[in-house]
């Protein structure tokens, strides 16, 4: 686990995707979280676990989004038929029916999608998490840390295909040290808010060390 100093090349590597693309992108607004699917206690532990994010990236939450309401939104649910039913989902993610169809046939068990401004940055996340046994069993704080960390940032698609964004630290789990730093470092002032030289993992290492 890395606590500091992590090399340009670990930073690039959170973001270089698997067509070696570097891409970096955070959110441009505040963020304004909705969450279906859950019994209100754990509502409350959802959006417990997004604000503490948020905060640790210096970022900010809102009432309500002006153009979207909302613009974070977290689905819980047991099957992925079970999304296309969701009344005007399909006109925020394209293509749902076909995309749950692939979904249900990989036997994946969560997706995130991202929609972004004219400059590249976030303006809404949707969270797609289908509670099979694997999900089930984890703590709804944990997941929801997790689910949150994945979202605050446009992560590369194998930042954390065989890694999680968390570590145990005694009895708790909490987010990983390396995972906390990089956040802070691509959410500082100065630092621009979409990258697509990989000589921004270069600012992000000499932020983060």
């Amino acid at each position: 686990m890395l606590e500091s100093g992590m090399t340009p090349e670990q930073v690039q590597g959170f973001f270089t995707r698997s067509d070696g693309q570097y891409l970096f992108a955070r959110w441009g607004r505040p963020v304004v979280p909705v969450v279906f699917g859950v019994e209100d206690a754990t509502l409350g532990v959802v959006k417990g676990a997004i604000e503490a994010v948020v905060a640790l990236a210096g970022h900010q939450m809102a009432e309500t989004d002006p153009e979207l309401g909302a613009n974070l939104m977290l689905f819980f649910f047991r099957d992925w038929a079970e999304l296309p039913k969701v009344p005007k989902l399909d006109r925020l993610v394209p293509d749902l029916g076909p995309l749950c169809d692939r979904l249900q046939a990989a036997g994946a068990n969560q997706y995130r999608f991202f929609r972004f401004d004219a400059d590249g940055a976030i303006k809404a996340a949707f969270v797609f998490l289908r509670m099979d046994e694997h999900l089930s069993a984890l703590a709804a704080e944990d997941l929801a840390l997790a689910q949150a960390a994945q979202v605050i940032c446009l992560w590369s698609d194998r930042a954390f295909a065989d890694t999680s964004p968390l570590a145990r630290l005694g009895e708790r789990v909490i987010l990983r040290p390396d995972v906390a730093d990089v956040i802070r470092a691509g959410y500082a002032p100065a630092m621009p808010v979409v990258a697509r030289d990989p000589a921004h993992a270069l600012r992000l290492a000499a932020r983060v060390g």
